[in-house]
């Protein structure tokens, strides 16, 4: 019972999207924000992987790292409104995947600084290309509101569901994490 409401909650996080699928209504940005983190695989994969590593580490950096990215994208993002362009920016998100697919498969938890350092840099990359997207005539505090909004929700969806779970379904999640990382490889390879 509580698996089917945990799914059910993260299908209720994912949809906000699909309400604004028509182009050319949006002129805030938020539904183009909300839609950015949830449309690219690599976006996607990356966001709940932090939110599955998070939920398996201990004391304060569950809450830390979730927290961490959600900052680090933000200041990315202004930055990337302000046209500031990040080297290696695309082989950082797809590294991102692979990385963070590693870390949850191995359940992997190293001290709160390497954590937190590592998120932040994967973070900081993702906020720059989000900001860097920016589409035409939509606000960038809109914008900027919809893909912290869809991050953060993709963060509870991943802690959300490694919670929900019995520990007996430990493997799955690392299981998850492994074809997180298996997609990163692919990422990185294309």
């Amino acid at each position: 019972m509580n698996l089917r409401k945990s799914l059910f909650a993260i299908a209720l996080f994912l949809t906000p999207a699909l309400a604004f699928a028509h182009a050319g209504h949006d002129h805030s940005g938020l539904a183009a924000g909300l839609a950015h983190p949830i449309a690219g695989l690599d976006h996607l994969l990356a966001m709940l992987a932090v939110g599955l590593w998070a939920a398996q580490q201990q004391g304060r950096a569950r809450w830390a790292l979730p927290l961490v990215f959600v900052g680090t994208l933000l200041l990315g993002g202004l930055a990337g409104f302000a046209g500031v362009e990040m080297p290696l920016m695309e082989t950082g998100i797809a590294g991102s995947v692979l990385a963070f697919g590693l870390l949850v498969a191995l359940a992997v938890r190293p001290p709160l600084w390497l954590a937190l350092g590592l998120t932040a840099l994967f973070a900081l990359a993702h906020g720059v290309a989000h900001g860097l997207e920016l589409p035409d005539l939509a606000s960038p505090w809109g914008y900027a509101a919809g893909f912290v909004a869809a991050t953060a929700a993709l963060h509870a969806a991943g802690y959300g569901l490694v919670r929900a779970l019995p520990r007996a379904a430990a493997p799955l999640v690392r299981l998850a994490g492994g074809a997180s990382a298996g997609a990163g490889v692919w990422l990185l390879a294309g």
